[in-house]
C-alpha cells in the first residue's frame, strides 16, 4: 500500500484480484510488461475462494458436449499439478451407482472419454469398484453396491490467486489491494484510472485496461465510464462444511434427482465440505452473497441420499457462497451454462481495453496466456508465453521446471524437511508444508527452535506466520488470515478473530511508530 499517493505509469492496469485478475498480471509481468494490479476488497476475497476447491476436467460437462472446455481443463489439470504440487494434489473420486440413476454403459463411456480426451502423465485411469470390498462402501448406503472411480486434483483455491499475484510482484508488478477504481478516463493512447484507498488515492497511467472483476465485469464498464454495461448471468453457487462424514482420503462425486451432482470432498482432516448448489443470482446481491436455507436443505438432502450417516442444517459449521460470471445464455438452466470463457477486445475507441467474462479456476493459466498474447502485440511487445513451464512460488521442490516427480514425491520432499525442521511439530510442519511449499525456508529463515515462532497469536498460528503473511501476502485483516491465506478459521475458538485484529491493530502502530 506504500504506493498510495503516487502516480504510476505502466503498459497494463488489471482490475481485479481473482485469480483471473492475479493470472493476467503475472503472465504479462513475465513478458516484460509493466503492470499495476487493483483490487477493491482482498485478494480472492470473494469468488475465487468460494469455488469447490478443484482443479478438474469437468466431467458433467461432457453430458452437455462441451468436450472442448473438458479437453482445455483437462490438459491445465497436468500442468497445473507440476507447477504447483504444495497447493494441488491429485484427488481420487467415487461415483456410487444405484439404479434409477445414469446408466452404467453411459458412465462408462464418458470415463473413458475423460480418461483419454487429453494426455494424462501420471493420474490414475477411470475403474469400476465394488464397494463391499472397498473401505470407503462402509459410509454410504447398502443400497450402493457399485462405484465409478476417476482422478482429479484437489487446490487451496486462495492461495493459488495469492501465489500468481506474489509470481507477478516479483517480476516487476505492482499489487495493489483495497484500492478500488473509481474513475477511469480514456484517450487515443492511454487510459487514466484513479485508485480509491485509505491511505488515499493512486493515479495511473496505463497503454492498456484489463476488466477482469469477475460478477463486476458487466457494470463495471458503465461504473467507471469505460464503455456499455454488458449482460453476464451471474449464478450463485454455495456450500456447506460439516464434520467428517467418512474416513480415508477419497471424495465423493453424488448424483442427484435432478440430474445435477454435489461434491462431498474431505476438507481440513476433520471435516467434509459439500457443494455446490447452481441458483441464478441478482446483481445486487453480488457483495453480500450468501447461502439460503433452501441451499442447505439441497445440500443436506443430497447426503442424506448416499451416506449412512444423516445431517441437517444443525450440524453445517460453515457454509460460502459465490457468484460465477457466466457468459449470458438463452436462458436454460443455470447448471447448464457453459464455464468457458469469452474475452471481448476493444481498440476503436482509443486505448485498447480488454474485458474478461466467465471462466473457472482450472483453466485460469490458459485464460492468462491468451489475455496476453493479444495484449503484448497491441502494445509493440511480442514475447513468447512462459507460464506452462514455471513453477508458481513455492512449487519448486525440484528445480526451477514443473516435473512430474514433485507430485509424485511430494511426501518425501515433506520427510526432508521434518529432518530439517525437526523441533517443528509434525501437524504444523505439514500445514506450513502445504501452503508455503519451498517458500518454508523463507518463513523459518530466522527459526531455529519453537520458541522462534514467536507468540501464538491464535491456536495454530504463531508471530513469525502472521508476519510473513502481512509482509509478503498483503493480509491486513484476520479474515484474509483465517479464511483465505490459512483455513484456521475451522479450528479455532470464538473471540479468535478479533484477537488477531488487535495483534494486527498493535503491528501496524508500532510499524509507523518505528518509521
Amino acid at each position: 500500500m506504500g504506493e498510495h499517493g503516487k502516480r504510476i505509469e505502466c503498459d497494463v492496469l488489471v482490475v481485479g484480484g481473482g485469480i483471473n485478475g492475479a493470472g493476467i498480471a503475472r503472465d504479462a509481468a513475465g513478458r516484460g510488461l509493466r503492470v499495476v494490479l487493483c483490487e477493491k476488497d482482498d485478494l480472492a476475497q470473494h469468488t475465487s475462494s468460494a469455488s469447490s476447491k478443484l482443479i478438474h476436467g469437468g466431467l458433467r460437462y461432457l453430458e452437455q458436449y462441451h468436450f472442448g472446455l473438458v479437453r482445455k481443463a483437462l490438459a491445465e489439470r497436468e500442468v497445473l499439478l507440476k507447477s504447483a504440487p504444495h497447493i494441488i494434489r491429485p484427488l481420487r473420486f467415487l461415483m456410487p451407482h444405484a439404479p434409477g440413476q445414469r446408466p452404467a454403459w453411459m458412465i462408462r463411456a464418458g470415463l473413458f472419454l475423460y480418461d483419454h480426451l487429453a494426455r494424462r502423465d501420471f493420474l490414475p485411469a477411470s475403474s469400476t469398484v465394488a464397494l463391499r470390498n472397498h473401505p470407503a462402501g462402509a459410509a454410504l448406503q447398502r443400497r450402493f453396491t457399485q462405484a465409478f472411480a476417476y482422478s482429479d486434483a484437489w487446490v487451496d483455491d486462495a492461495r493459488l490467486v495469492v501465489l500468481a499475484a506474489l509470481d507477478a510482484r516479483e517480476r516487476g508488478a505492482t499489487i495493489l489491494t483495497r484500492a478500488r477504481c473509481a474513475r477511469v478516463r480514456r484517450d487515443a493512447k492511454r487510459w487514466e484510472a484513479d485508485l480509491e484507498g485509505a491511505d488515499g488515492t493512486v493515479h495511473v497511467h496505463a497503454r492498456c485496461l484489463v476488466n477482469a472483476t469477475g460478477p463486476w465485469a458487466g457494470s463495471f464498464l458503465q461504473a467507471t465510464g469505460a464503455g456499455p454495461a454488458r449482460p453476464l448471468r451471474l449464478v450463485k453457487g454455495s456450500h456447506i462444511v460439516v464434520p467428517r462424514l467418512f474416513d480415508g482420503d477419497q471424495a465423493f462425486l453424488l448424483q442427484q434427482p435432478d440430474g445435477r451432482i454435489v461434491f462431498a470432498l474431505p476438507y481440513e482432516g476433520a471435516f467434509t465440505l459439500v457443494g455446490t448448489t447452481d441458483v441464478d443470482c441478482d446483481a445486487q446481491d453480488v457483495d453480500r452473497v450468501a447461502i439460503s436455507p433452501a441451499e442447505t436443505a439441497y445440500l443436506c438432502d443430497a447426503v442424506n441420499r448416499c451416506f449412512e450417516r444423516r445431517i441437517g442444517p444443525d450440524d453445517v459449521v460453515w457454509s460460502y457462497a459465490g457468484v460465477r460470471p457466466l457468459i449470458a445464455d438463452d436462458g436454460g438452466s443455470a447448471s447448464s451454462v457453459s464455464r468457458d470463457y469469452r474475452f471481448e477486445h476493444d481498440t476503436a475507441g482509443g486505448a485498447p481495453l480488454l474485458s474478461v467474462f466467465g471462466g473457472k479456476v482450472t483453466t485460469f493459466r490458459k485464460l492468462a496466456e491468451q489475455a496476453v498474447d493479444w495484449i503484448g502485440p497491441v502494445l509493440g511487445r511480442q514475447v513468447p508465453a512462459w507460464t506452462a513451464h514455471a513453477c508458481l512460488p513455492g512449487g519448486d521442490l525440484y528445480g526451477k521446471e514443473p516435473v512430474a516427480r514433485a507430485v509424485l514425491e511430494y511426501d518425501a520432499w515433506v520427510r526432508t524437511r521434518r529432518q530439517q525442521f525437526a523441533w517443528l511439530p509434525d501437524g504444523l510442519l505439514a500445514r506450513y508444508a502445504r501452503s508455503y511449499g519451498t517458500r518454508l525456508a523463507t518463513l523459518l529463515a530466522h527459526c531455529r527452535a519453537r520458541a522462534d515462532l514467536g507468540e501464538e497469536i491464535v491456536a495454530g498460528l504463531y508471530e513469525v506466520e502472521a508476519d510473513y503473511l502481512v509482509r509478503q501476502e498483503w493480509a491486513t485483516a484476520a479474515d484474509d488470515i483465517l479464511w483465505r491465506r490459512t483455513k484456521l478459521g475451522l479450528h479455532v475458538a470464538p473471540g479468535a478473530a478479533q484477537r488477531l485484529d488487535a495483534w494486527l491493530t498493535a503491528r501496524r502502530r508500532s510499524t509507523v511508530a518505528a518509521q
